[in-house]
C-alpha cells in the first residue's frame, strides 16, 4: 500500500522565483496578526497572494509563533465561540517593519486587533499605507487597527456587524456587504466573505505592482 506523501509548502525562495513581480522590488505584502487571530482571515489571503506571485510577510508585536483562533456562532448561541486553530511565525516585529519596502497590506480579525490596535509602530505602518495610498484589506475585527489610527474618516467599509460603532465612532461608514471597495481600501466582513474582497485587492497589488 502506498504511503501518503507529508505535504510541504513551497521555501519563500520557490515562491519569489516563480514570481513574475520578482523584478519589481516591492512584491512583499504585510499580513498583521497578534495572539487569536482569526485562522481563515489570515490563511486563505496568506496562500491566495503566494498565488498570485506575491511574498506575504507576517507582522506582529514580537518574532515568535502566534496561536490563530476559529471563530463562528455555535448553533443556539447568539455570540462569537473560540476554538485553537493553527499557530503562524512572525517574520518581522512591528518596530522592525520599513512600511516603504511593503507593497500592501492586510489586517486579519480575531480577537488580535483589540489588542495590538495600541502598539504605536503598528498605528505608525497602518498610516503610511493610507497616506501613500497604498493596496489595504480589512476583515472583520482587523478595522479596530485602521479606526484607532485615524484612518477611516469618510471611508466606506464592511466588518463583522458588532464592529460597526468601532468604525463609526471613528469616522467610517459602515457597509454591510461581502466586498467594499473604496479607493485604495478593500473589506470583508467575516470570513465567509473572503471569496468576494480578496480577489479585488489582490487586483489592486497587481496594478500597484506594474505601476
Amino acid at each position: 500500500m502506498h504511503g501518503i506523501a507529508a505535504f510541504a509548502p513551497p521555501l519563500r525562495s520557490e515562491v519569489e522565483s516563480s514570481s513574475p513581480y520578482k523584478g519589481n522590488r516591492m512584491n512583499k505584502v504585510l499580513i498583521v496578526v497578534g495572539d487569536a487571530t482569526e485562522t481563515l482571515d489570515t490563511m486563505y489571503p496568506y496562500y491566495r497572494l503566494q498565488e498570485a506571485g506575491f511574498q506575504p510577510v507576517v507582522t506582529a508585536p514580537e518574532k515568535r509563533l502566534y496561536q490563530m483562533v476559529l471563530h463562528e456562532v455555535k448553533p443556539g448561541w447568539t455570540i462569537t465561540k473560540e476554538w485553537e486553530g493553527y499557530t503562524i511565525q512572525c517574520d518581522v516585529p512591528f518596530s522592525e517593519v520599513d512600511p516603504e519596502a511593503y507593497l500592501g497590506i492586510l489586517f486579519s480579525g480575531g480577537r488580535a486587533p483589540e489588542y495590538i490596535r495600541y502598539d504605536e509602530d503598528l498605528v505608525r505602518i497602518t498610516r503610511h499605507f493610507f497616506e501613500h495610498n497604498k493596496p489595504v484589506a480589512s476583515v472583520c475585527h482587523g478595522v479596530e487597527i485602521p479606526a484607532y489610527a485615524g484612518c477611516v474618516q469618510g471611508r466606506r467599509m464592511a466588518t463583522v456587524p458588532k464592529c460597526k460603532f468601532d468604525l463609526e465612532v471613528c469616522g467610517g461608514i459602515f457597509v454591510n456587504e461581502p466586498c467594499v471597495i473604496d479607493g485604495n481600501l478593500v473589506s470583508g466582513r467575516t470570513f465567509h466573505d473572503n471569496g468576494h474582497y480578496v480577489g479585488p485587492w489582490i487586483d489592486l497589488l497587481r496594478q500597484a505592482a506594474s505601476a
